[in-house]
């Protein structure tokens, strides 16, 4: 694999009693060995959608010349989606550079368009943007595995009411790209109907592959091929996993088992409830937020299930690491290190000095960050709190495809310990019904006719 991990900051010879003894970890990996066998199997075979898709080349061929014609002389490409039709894409387009949601562009030598994720439900946000826009230069790639999520259809339809208020609905069927799961007898699917309506072209995703599981799908590839990155090397990333998996003989092999064994292990025999992301590169802060989803849907379940949180470094050693250093001892941390990429100068000797740093003479700021990831993980064990790491020799395709297909089958083995389903949400779907019951009760258009004045006296 293009990464290696390292578990030794959460074992007992490290961080002492707050730790994993050899024994509670060797107990932990023998509880694994059914469901790891299982899975491993399925890995073998690819019986399992999510595995299966790693070896299939048509549908990313399908996906690039769909995506051509979409985007043939567009300015914008919008992505309207949520949760896990969207995280996935946003972690794999940030690859290429991009760093925060809405991409502000810059040099383009394949003029590709630049690209924006409307992910969250905001109608001042999303009004805005649209404002921002020629609607007629910007192309719209919608994503819903189930075709009735309600957040995006509201978008989409939205932008349709926008065109047809302008005399442009006849430009619908070439400015929109649809991507639902394929049709199923007796199952609606809202987004293929109207796509259907309008003449709008939707590629089909595989439907036994949920949305928090679909990046190496099209579902996030698409963004990927919009940064004009490669697909099928992100997928070859995640073959190397799967690979690794069939060639381990047991749990104790596959550093995705390990991986599972010591999170649930230190939950359930140390009382370590939050598990902490935190990527030492911009480029991964988005891969910390699809963990987040992936994780706390995946497991949350039953009364069971840690809290996944997202942090970034260094930033967030100013603004979170004084609680898992300094507070309860209920935090696992994992750091993703890549390795240093200079380019930038090293700083002066003279001038460190004048600024009173003269500990920064003669370095760059990659060997700051390199240092600040290295010295944070020695941190965790000097303050006897565990903590995991991982390193990246080189930040591509092959190794992000490789990190999402090791947290994947990590979240599934980890469910397998704890007894739960990884792969429904129900508590999600409760969600849904009662929105939609509060929309039966609404007046159409109150909110958007309402008065939009702030109030000062609370009420």
């Amino acid at each position: 694999m293009s990464f290696s991990q390292s578990i030794k900051g959460c074992l007992a010879p490290s961080i002492g009693e707050h730790g994993l003894t050899e024994s509670q970890l060797g107990g932990w990996l023998s509880r694994l060995e059914p469901g790891f066998q299982a899975l491993r199997e399925q890995a073998r075979s690819r019986s399992l959608a999510h595995f299966a898709i790693c070896d299939n080349e048509s549908d990313i061929a399908d996906a690039e010349a769909a995506f051509a014609k979409l985007c043939d002389d567009a300015h914008t490409l919008i992505v309207l989606g949520t949760g896990g039709s969207s995280l996935g894409g946003q972690t794999l387009a940030q690859l290429g550079g991009w760093s925060i949601p809405g991409d502000k562009g810059g040099p383009n030598p394949q003029k590709r368009p630049r690209i924006r994720f409307y992910d969250n439900l905001d109608a001042r946000s999303f009004a805005h943007g649209l404002n921002l826009i020629d609607l007629t230069k910007a192309r719209f790639l919608v994503i819903s595995k189930s075709g009735g999520t309600a957040e995006t259809l509201s978008q989409m339809l939205t932008i349709f009411a926008l065109l047809r208020e302008r005399g442009q609905e006849a430009d619908i069927p070439r400015l929109f790209l649809g991507v639902s799961d394929a049709r199923q007898l007796g199952q609606a699917n809202g987004l293929r109907d109207v796509c259907e309506a309008f003449d709008i072209p939707v590629l089909d995703n595989p439907s036994a592959i949920g949305g928090r599981y679909s990046a190496l799908s099209i579902v996030g590839l698409l963004p990927l091929i919009a940064r004009g990155i490669d697909p099928r090397a992100a997928r070859r990333g995640a073959r190397m996993v799967l690979d690794a998996f069939v060639a381990a003989d047991n749990p104790g092999d596959f550093a995705p088992a390990v991986g599972a064994a010591v999170n649930i292990g230190l939950y359930l025999d140390k009382g370590v409830n939050v598990s902490v992301m935190m990527p030492y590169a911009d480029r991964l802060e988005r891969f910390a937020a699809w963990y987040v989803q992936l994780w706390a849907e995946s497991l949350g379940k039953d009364e069971k299930g840690t809290t996944p949180v997202a942090a970034l470094g260094p930033v967030d050693q100013h603004s979170q690491m004084q609680l898992y250093l300094g507070g309860s001892r209920h935090h696992m941390m994992t750091v993703l290190r890549v390795a240093p990429s200079y380019g930038l100068p090293s700083i002066p000797a003279d001038l460190a000095a004048k600024a009173g740093a003269a500990y920064l003479g003669g370095f760059s700021m990659a060997d700051l960050v390199d240092a600040q990831s290295q010295a944070i993980a020695d941190a965790f064990v000097e303050a006897n709190r565990p903590v995991r790491v991982i390193d990246i020799p080189t930040l591509d395709e092959e190794a992000m495809g490789g990190l999402m297909m090791h947290f994947m089958i990590e979240t599934i083995l980890a469910a397998d310990l704890l007894g739960v389903n990884p792969f429904d949400q129900p508590a999600v779907e409760l969600g849904k019904r009662i929105t939609r019951d509060y929309l039966a009760r609404m007046t159409p258009g109150k909110a958007a006719n309402a008065d939009t004045s702030a109030s000062t006296d609370g009420s």
